[in-house]
């Protein structure tokens, strides 16, 4: 057996299939395991994908939240043990991959624009 398909299955082991789609702009809690001393919990963590680093296994979402008016980034890994749930609040509709420009700004202009989907559209 080579090296590459012993890495592929074990990859494939720990490979996590309950995730939900997420997209950039989406805001998310994510469910993170914090150790303290010899003791588990589970933390919220709640705030608006900011990035997305698709690369199998090693898929990362980058998290932005305002917490006491400092900006806090977290970068999650998706297929990691540390995490125990990522749900989807809220999505919003963006023209960018990478929302960087929300770093730069204060108050009602970080808010994004909720996306309707199929099933909230109004009727004629």
């Amino acid at each position: 057996m080579k090296l590459q398909e012993i890495v592929r299955t074990l990859e494939a082991r720990q490979e996590k299939s309950d995730l939900p789609s997420i997209s950039i702009g989406d805001t998310v809690r994510v469910g993170v395991f914090i150790q303290e001393g010899n003791k588990q919990r589970l933390q919220p963590y709640e705030g608006t994908v900011i990035a997305q680093h698709r690369a199998g296994i090693h898929t990362t979402i980058t998290v932005r939240k305002v917490f006491q008016g400092v900006g806090v980034e977290r970068v999650f890994t998706l297929h990691s043990t540390c995490l125990q749930s990522v749900q989807v609040i809220r999505r919003a509709k963006v023209r960018r991959a990478k929302l960087y420009y929300l770093r730069d700004r204060v108050g009602k202009s970080t808010r994004l624009v909720t996306r309707l989907n199929s099933s909230q559209a109004p009727s004629l």
